[in-house]
């Protein structure tokens, strides 16, 4: 089921933009992410659907922003409202840009993976952050799986254990800033927030 996620938002991709909220109600989290970076600082937007509120919102504040979606069709918005930015069409799964950003986002995209492939992730967010680079994501509020819908069709998210998830920041130098389950003044979402403090093992950590 997670491999029907690129396609449904492919061929969806201009009712989603339609109804994508446009409210941010997202900014106090994106206030505390960009806290942490240097001003006109490098942002790799992971999952950044049609740029509309997130990326516009960051590109506001005086960010660069290299966003990648796994739909071209929501790659095409992006690149026709701020075509001053990098969009590229990508599977976050075989991330390998071969540089580094300030800050690394994967809002509402990440939690699409299977459980599987998200633990790999972590190893791909280490390299493509600079030393003191902040990641924020967010997960499901708990281990397991589940199928929501979209336009009729299943939606499928997952989510490892807090337990786990504090394991491989851990394990790739990222030390948490702040986690809270259920935000309700954000949604409902499970977010995480974290500072990159030491290279990962078997990276080399330059910029």
């Amino acid at each position: 089921m997670p491999e029907l996620i690129a396609d449904l938002y492919e061929r969806t991709a201009s009712l989603w933009d339609e109804g994508r909220g446009k409210t941010l109600f997202e900014k106090s989290w994106l206030d505390r992410f960009t806290g942490l970076l240097p001003a006109h600082a490098s942002i790799l937007d992971i999952g950044c659907g049609s740029g509309q509120p997130i990326a516009q919102y960051l590109i506001a504040q005086g960010f660069t922003i290299t966003g990648i979606d796994s739909s071209s069709a929501m790659i095409s918005f992006c690149a026709q409202r701020f075509a001053s930015h990098e969009w590229l069409v990508k599977d976050m799964r075989s991330l390998d840009l071969g540089r580094r950003f300030d800050g690394i986002l994967a809002w509402h995209s990440f939690f699409h993976l299977s459980r599987e492939d998200q633990r790999p992730m972590f190893a791909r967010f280490a390299s493509h952050l600079k030393p003191g680079g902040a990641l924020m994501f967010t997960s499901g509020p708990a281990d397991g799986e589940a199928v929501g819908e979209w336009q009729g069709e299943p939606l499928y998210h997952a989510s490892l254990s807090a337990g786990e998830y504090e394991a491989l920041l851990a394990e790739y130098g990222l030390a948490i800033v702040d986690h809270v389950v259920d935000d309700p003044n954000c949604g409902g979402a499970t977010i995480w927030l974290a500072r990159q403090i030491r290279p990962a093992s078997g990276l080399d950590g330059s910029a």
